[in-house]
């Protein structure tokens, strides 16, 4: 099954989120909840972790990417 990995809808002032560093590449193994991006918001750096177990198979945002909450940034395949 693919997932999706989207921003997040966090806080309510809180429309965008640019990628800082991707912590996991094409090809990795990744959990349910582990780091998978470094993002900043205009009021912190913080991890994005991973909502489900699987392979990264996409990464569809580049480093220093502005993301619009609810943008497609990672595709995953997992069960």
């Amino acid at each position: 099954m693919r997932h999706e990995v989207k921003i997040p809808k966090w806080g309510l002032t809180i429309e965008k989120m640019t990628i800082v560093e991707w912590l996991k590449q094409v090809g990795d193994d990744v959990e349910k909840g582990e780091p998978l991006c470094a993002v900043d918001t205009d009021k912190s750096q913080t991890d994005l972790e991973s909502p489900a177990a699987g392979r990264v198979l996409e990464l569809r945002a580049k480093e220093g990417e502005e993301c619009k909450v609810g943008q497609v940034i990672a595709v995953l395949e997992g069960d």
